[in-house]
């Protein structure tokens, strides 16, 4: 990376971690470095160019719309005038702002691809951190900043058809692995990243079969064999019930 993009990226970092150091919902200034820590490694692994992944990386959240009642357009505002504001030419604005535009899940059934190789390996860095361990935290820092319950069985997770019923969701915490999280792996742009996924997800999934485990009171049970993923499946009435994909060996 040249000289001047690099003091242009160690600015915007500054400017990042100020703005979120004392955020508390788990999309704080340690979420967006870890994001910018495995952008900057997928994108070597695959090839990518860097300044412009590792600035969509630290605006990638500079104004996420749960935060702001849903606005799609304030991120990409946001990012595009720090940018600027950093002396960013149209070279740098136009593909990060791109990225933030485009970055955010949207529901289950909502496909947005990101189109350019920058964006895939943002993307996968933001997904990543969105499962496993930091993102089981993250889960429930959020549902618990959101007014969340943690879980109850008699709500069941819905797998949201559109945007706007996905913004509009109120499940709990438990429900957001199956609306969501459990999905991540799959949806991984690059092969670094879906590499990267593959543990964190089997992680998550032995995390939150345990978690019905002990919330069931059936934890101490025998079985053997890797932990079964609780999937989400829709029944003939359009709702969803948890199931497993599989039977215990």
């Amino acid at each position: 990376m040249l000289a001047d993009a690099d003091n242009l990226v160690q600015r915007v970092a500054a400017r990042i971690r100020s703005r979120f150091a004392e955020e508390a919902s788990g999309h704080d200034w340690h979420h967006i470095h870890r994001v910018w820590r495995l952008a900057r490694k997928i994108a070597v692994a695959e090839g990518a160019r860097l300044d412009v992944v590792e600035l969509a990386a630290l605006v990638h959240d500079i104004a996420d719309w749960k935060f702001h009642g849903g606005d799609d357009a304030i991120g990409p505002r946001e990012a595009e005038r720090l940018l600027r504001e950093e002396g960013a030419g149209n070279d740098l604005v136009e593909p990060v702002v791109e990225i933030v535009a485009t970055i955010s899940f949207k529901g289950a059934g909502v496909r947005q691809p990101m189109r350019t190789l920058e964006g895939q390996c943002v993307q996968d860095a933001d997904r990543l951190d969105a499962i496993g361990a930091i993102g089981i935290a993250r889960c429930f820092a959020y549902g618990g900043h959101a007014g969340r319950l943690m879980y109850d069985p008699e709500v069941p997770p819905v797998l949201h058809a559109t945007a706007d019923a996905y913004k509009a969701a109120k499940g709990t915490s438990v429900n957001h692995f199956y609306e969501k999280l459990f999905l991540l792996k799959d949806r991984m742009n690059t092969a670094t990243g879906r590499l990267l996924a593959q543990e964190r997800h089997q992680f998550m999934a032995s995390f939150v079969e345990r978690f019905l485990e002990e919330w069931n009171g059936d934890e101490g049970s025998a079985h053997h064999g890797p932990a079964v993923l609780v999937e989400a499946s829709s029944d003939a009435s359009g709702g969803n019930e948890l199931r497993s994909s599989g039977s215990r060996s």
